[in-house]
């Protein structure tokens, strides 16, 4: 009894053995797993923050956005071990359209053999650009999705075009979107492995790393693009609107009993309203004011194009018809079809007391009467806005009209930004509160004429966007 009863104890203890053997056999081969999936993981690590440092270091070099996708192929090729990966990029009718390829990449189009072309010609053509529409084929189906596609044997799967070329031959491939914030910016392909072996969960995971990070990427590098591109319309605009404030004239010619005085305000950094005044004797001025259709760098060299005419025929004309006739002449061969100018000429002759103008489609002149009964007119004069029609025809409608100009009258010149001026009620300021403005302040010099309109247009206006470029000249004969 007592010997079966030892034996009884060492089976047991025999078994007990056996079974924590067992246990810590499958414990070392679990943690074996787990030594070797983390190694995985950090393996994994190391490739996207060596992808990552390396796409980030290019790009603070300037790197070029086809350089960039070069890029992204290429560490796709490199993290996974891959033959060949492509870069799609996604335009903007949301076409996926190749745009970097890393190896022989085989096209994901069924090919067209018929045609006798030599290997290496057909090869080539194998190369070319592949456009997919959202949705259609592997790439447009991942890029639709925005889901990732893993697929080992793509010998036998139907949805993978088969190529008779060996070195075209799909083996195994992974695709990914590349997203940035839920926008698509392409999709990425990798294809076969180098050692001829199907790709793994772990390259497809790597693969979707690898494009989360190239997503973040390409977002970095259109926006210091797009940086860049402002700083340089920013530089340029500076420089523009330098230009343009050394051609408006810093100060007018001084004339005895003349007291001119003027503002100007460009809706952006650059405007389209010009102003000038020419010295034409002791006792005449030549004062034009303009505005020319649009805004910006084009309002602005085409503002520089009449200035420098104006100058010319200003001196050449002792009539402001001449002066405009000759000025569409020379715009009309300069101007865009859809560009235009509008502009008044007017030459104040001291000597007889007299205003003489043309008009070519801009606003009204206002004319304060202080000389004799105090009231605000317009000065009729009709025309056409230059560069619309050929020289002989707007010859044709520009009228040329005198009237007198004696001390304590006032001369008003502006543009429509002044009248068009809007509140936050969408009203307009208008040519009456233009008019109720100059009478309220036809006792003041030109300055604070001028400084006085402009205030109430600021407090008019109150916190509304200006729209449209603003000039006004106000001249006054003392």
């Amino acid at each position: 009894m007592a010997v079966y009863m030892y034996m009884e104890f060492l089976l047991g203890l025999f078994l007990g053995a056996g079974v924590i053997g067992i246990s810590l056999i499958a414990a070392r081969k679990e943690r074996a797993k787990l030594d070797e999936e983390k190694d995985r993981i950090l393996q994994e690590k190391r490739i996207v923050i060596d992808f990552m440092h390396d796409l980030v270091s290019e790009i603070g070099k300037g790197i070029d956005r086809k350089e960039l996708f070069q890029k992204i192929a290429r560490g796709a090729v490199l993290g996974t071990g891959a033959i060949s990966a492509c870069v799609y990029e996604c335009t903007e009718d949301e076409q996926l359209r190749t745009c970097a390829i890393e190896g022989l990449f085989p096209p994901l189009r069924p090919l067209d053999t018929n045609n006798q072309l030599s290997r290496a010609k057909f090869l080539e053509k194998a190369q070319q650009i592949e456009v997919f529409e959202m949705g259609e084929g592997l790439v447009g189906l991942v890029a639709k999705e925005h889901k990732g596609l893993f697929i080992k044997d793509a010998l036998n799967d139907p949805r993978v075009p088969h190529h008779k070329d060996p070195t075209l031959e799909i083996q195994s491939m992974i695709l990914a979107p590349i997203v940035f914030q839920q926008d698509l910016l392409g999709v990425i392909a990798v294809v076969n492995t180098a050692d001829e072996t199907s790709f793994h969960e772990t390259d497809f995971s790597l693969v979707r790393s690898l494009a989360e990070q190239a997503g973040m990427a390409i977002h970095n590098a259109n926006l210091m693009t797009l940086q860049i591109e402002k700083n340089k319309m920013d530089f340029d605009l500076s420089l523009a609107s330098n230009i343009q404030g050394m051609l408006l004239p810093q100060a007018f010619p001084s004339l005895p009993h003349l007291d001119i005085s003027s503002f100007y305000k460009a809706a952006k950094k650059v405007g389209g309203d010009l102003y000038n005044a020419f010295l034409l004797s002791d006792q005449k001025l030549g004062v034009a004011i303009a505005d020319v259709s649009g805004k910006g760098i084009p309002a602005s060299l085409v503002m520089t194009m009449c200035q420098t005419h104006l100058e010319h025929f200003a001196y050449k004309h002792e009539s402001p018809k001449a002066v405009l006739v000759d000025l569409n002449r020379a715009m009309k061969r300069e101007l865009r079809e859809d560009m235009f100018i509008t502009l008044t000429y007017v030459i104040v002759d001291l000597s007889s007391n007299e205003i003489t103008l043309a008009r070519a489609g801009h606003e009204l002149p206002l004319l304060f009467q202080g000389s004799t009964d105090g009231t605000i007119v317009d000065i009729p004069s009709s025309g056409m806005a230059i560069g619309m029609v050929d020289s002989d025809e707007f010859a044709k409608t520009v009228q040329e009209s005198t009237f007198p100009f004696y001390p304590k009258d006032i001369l008003l010149l502006y543009t429509d930004g002044i009248t068009e001026a809007q509140n936050e009620a969408g009203e307009e300021f208008g040519k009456q509160r233009l008019k109720e403005s100059l009478t309220l302040l036809k006792g003041y010099p030109s300055k604070e004429i001028t400084q006085g309109i402009r205030e109430n247009l600021d407090l008019f206006s109150g916190s509304q966007r200006m729209m449209d470029d603003m000039t006004l000249i106000v001249l006054k004969h003392v």
